[in-house]
């Protein structure tokens, strides 16, 4: 039965790690590290990316929702004209004037939906700020590795 001891254990670690400082390693294991950590840095890149790319499309979706809304609003803007037109042709009572106060309520409704929604889309950024000055630094990285 084998016990291991806390100064092995160091010994074990001092040993590996003066092993990667003085550079005795094969061609292969260079190699093999380089393309590993390569490998790592590609698939966080990639993750960063998915998670930018998905805040984006969020709030791409918000803002094409409030156009969504304004589009709505302008159709019952529409429909209520149209009524309070109606009624006022035909009927010259008061309660023309109740669908045009509710028309304009809708027309209001639907201009700040749209600069709401105007706004959002503006907001949105789908140049992936992060990313790209990561990707920068990982290019410096592996400029002064090469060095």
């Amino acid at each position: 039965m084998s016990t291991a001891y806390p100064g092995d254990q160091e010994t074990t670690t001092t040993h590996a790690t003066s092993h990667t400082t003085t550079d005795t390693r094969s061609l292969g294991e260079i190699v093999g590290d380089i393309s590993r950590d390569m490998s790592t840095l590609i698939k966080q890149e990639m993750d960063l990316a998915k998670t930018e790319m998905k805040q984006e499309v969020t709030k791409l979706g918000k803002g094409a929702g409030m156009f969504g809304g304004a589009g709505l609003a302008g159709w019952f803007t529409l429909l209520f004209l149209s009524f309070a037109l109606i009624w006022l042709l035909d009927n010259w009572i008061p309660v023309e004037l109740a669908a045009l106060i509710v028309a304009i309520l809708w027309g209001i409704a639907a201009a700040v939906l749209a600069m709401r929604g105007k706004k959002e889309i503006k907001e949105a950024n789908p140049q992936l700020p992060t990313t790209q000055q990561t990707l920068k630094e990982d290019v410096q990285w592996a400029k002064s590795q090469k060095s």
